[in-house]
């Protein structure tokens, strides 16, 4: 977790709605974070006309942009190569797909390209910054070029990018005979933050989506997506299960869950009792003996989940793995830790003679190893950012 005043989140979403009696969406996008070098990267595509062959273009163009970043080639090459390599249409002389690219560091310096989709939407201060971009056009294509935006992003920002169902929508209808247009989006967009300066991005781009398909009376003339990307405090969480190896540390590990800023959750009759003993807070029992196959959750004062330890753990892993809902103690975890984009684990290392009770049910592994599993699935699946502390 970086300590930086301007550290921010992330928190990106997509919406789009295919074209009216099409049944594949002709526009793709597709992001990937990369922890290890504090990267985010994203390509919005907007396919040649409508259906699976507009599917499979854009597919294609995100597909291939996104493996030359992953593979440290730089995202100016990498259009460039995209660019040159997309055929164009012979009856239209456009591109048979446009990309927009987001590329964001660590240290909040981004790049965005865009090759023929609309031209994107820097927000600051509930202000949209214009941008002016390098051109570089095309070796082998005379009409086509990459527009390049080099910035800081600081925390607050927000970046909107779209493909030209929006921007188009309405087209020859009563009032927008010429279509939304840029300045009719930024108007949508600029309205939404003013009635919720902290709107979500999954928020914001469900009503930017409706706000254009109510244009073309709910009926698309086109793909319309909306990508929405909004640099915010991340949201945290710890999850404290365990106890401590070194016995006179409870204490200091205690007073540290205290002072987190950010949800907090216990797993473990055991740990609980370390969190009461130490801090003074009592436990208090729900009067339900179980929430289907699990344990009810006790309640803490301070404390957002204080719920049994291994076998909730297992069964929350079956969860994460399976995308299966419920309202029992594994199932409060995962809502806390899916609206979470960073997540602490405390994971007490002393071992716990009951788990090695014969009859416990196999599947119930040590603690640790089913820690390790719902890490890694929270960040392969889900995309968290995940930090595993033993102690």
């Amino acid at each position: 977790m970086k300590n930086s005043d301007n550290y921010f989140f992330t928190d990106i979403s997509f919406s789009q709605e295919h074209k009216y009696g099409e049944n594949t969406y002709g526009d793709v996008f597709m992001s990937t974070r990369n922890f290890s070098e504090g990267r985010f990267m994203a390509v919005l595509s907007d396919g040649l006309g409508s259906g699976v062959k507009a599917n499979i273009l854009a597919t294609m163009t995100s597909t291939m942009i996104l493996k030359f970043m992953a593979a440290g080639r730089d995202i100016k090459v990498a259009a460039e190569i995209m660019m040159d390599s997309l055929p164009v249409c012979k009856v239209r002389q456009i591109s048979y797909a446009t990309f927009s690219i987001i590329d964001i560091g660590i240290d909040g310096t981004t790049r965005i390209v865009e090759e023929g989709n609309p031209k994107f939407l820097f927000i600051r201060d509930n202000k949209v910054i214009e941008l002016v971009p390098e051109v570089v056009k095309s070796t082998n294509h005379t009409n086509r070029q990459l527009l390049i935006y080099d910035f800081n992003m600081i925390l607050g920002d927000r970046i909107i990018c779209c493909s030209d169902g929006v921007t188009q929508s309405g087209l020859g209808g009563g009032v927008y005979k010429l279509g939304l247009r840029r300045d009719g989006f930024i108007t949508i967009v600029l309205n939404a933050i003013l009635n919720n300066k902290d709107i979500s991005s999954i928020e914001l781009s469900k009503l930017a989506l409706e706000s254009a398909l109510e244009k073309d009376a709910w009926k698309a003339k086109d793909d319309i997506s909306v990508v929405s990307l909004y640099a915010r405090k991340p949201r945290k969480l710890i999850i404290f299960t365990g106890p401590p190896y070194h016995q006179n540390r409870d204490n200091e590990y205690a007073i540290y869950f205290s002072n987190y800023e950010g949800k907090k959750a216990l797993l473990g009759g055991t740990t609980s009792n370390i969190i009461s003993r130490e801090l003074g807070i009592e436990i208090e029992s729900d009067k339900r003996i179980s929430i289907g196959r699990l344990p009810a959750p006790a309640k803490m004062e301070g404390i957002d989940l204080v719920t049994e330890g291994i076998l909730t753990l297992t069964v929350l892993a079956d969860y994460l793995e399976d995308n299966t809902e419920s309202d029992d103690a594994a199932g409060q975890i995962i809502s806390l830790m899916l609206d979470s984009d960073y997540i602490e684990f405390l994971v007490g290392a002393k071992i716990n003679e009951a788990h090695y009770d014969p009859d416990l049910p196999v599947e119930i592994g040590l603690r640790k190893n089913i820690v390790k599993r719902i890490g890694k699935i929270l960040e392969e699946k889900y995309a968290k950012e995940v930090v595993l502390r033993f102690i």
